[in-house]
């Protein structure tokens, strides 16, 4: 069984204390773009292009993830103050998937960049860092399923409940082995990976979101397998578009020799 009894605060630093949980998503986030960029330079692109592109994508990640959570628990909140304040929690990962591609896609089109091309590369270490993530869950002691007596349960206060973060950390990882897998031995087509991520990742947290009691509502619906079923449905079409060629192209649109 999991058990943390430990403390949420990793060090402090110059009087600030630093968590568990902000760090372990910083250090997925910063692991994922080290992966991707070395995933571009032996694609004979330049590396450089995942950290420009980082700029863009995390602060607004962060963004739509607290935005999307403060959204569906409003009545939480008294003033703006604490609905910017991460650092007490409150973070949804749908919401920052999908601000984070509306900023990737502004990027692409100022750049001239293939977005399917670059966003295989980069999407396939995303499930990584939510891997990576999701442990500070177990930290917090919190995002967990209702009771069990499973042999894995995590126990909070005495009590087993399903481990709901470990389910999605695992399921997070074997997706993100496949995606490398595939894309480094079968050279898919553009928005192949895509697609997968998408198809994929919905199924896992529709079925992991029916077993958390912390879930966001809108109405009778949990607003994650609600997003999830659209992923999946999204999923679909990209690689509906993919397998008729649809994304290729050169990896940047105005210089065909840097494909």
């Amino acid at each position: 069984m999991f058990e943390y009894n430990g403390s949420r605060i990793a060090f402090t630093l110059f009087g600030v204390d630093v968590y568990w949980y902000g760090l372990l998503i910083v250090t997925g986030m910063v692991l994922a773009v080290i992966l991707a960029s070395n995933e571009l330079k032996k694609r004979g692109q330049d590396p450089d292009i995942v950290s420009d592109i980082a700029l863009w994508i995390l602060p607004s990640a962060i963004i739509g993830a607290r935005l999307w959570y403060v959204i569906f628990e409003f009545e939480r909140y008294d003033n703006i103050l604490e609905m910017i304040n991460v650092r007490d929690g409150g973070l949804a990962i749908h919401g920052g998937i999908i601000f984070g591609v509306v900023a990737a896609l502004i990027y692409t089109r100022i750049k001239k960049i293939n977005f399917m091309k670059l966003a295989d590369p980069i999407v396939i270490f995303l499930p990584l860092a939510q891997a990576i993530g999701r442990w500070g869950n177990f930290i917090n002691n919190e995002a967990h399923g209702g009771p069990t007596n499973l042999p894995w349960a995590v126990i909070i206060d005495g009590k087993p409940y399903h481990p709901t973060f470990f389910y999605e950390s695992l399921g997070n990882f074997i997706l993100f082995a496949s995606l490398w897998y595939i894309y480094r031995k079968k050279d898919p087509k553009a928005g192949t990976i895509t697609s997968m991520y998408l198809i994929f990742y919905g199924i896992l947290r529709f079925f992991v979101e029916g077993l958390r009691t912390d879930s966001l509502w809108w109405g009778p619906i949990r607003v994650a397998q609600l997003v999830s079923i659209g992923f999946i449905v999204l999923g679909l079409g990209v690689l509906y578009f993919s397998r008729r060629n649809k994304f290729e192209g050169p990896f940047i649109k105005d210089n065909i020799n840097k494909m």
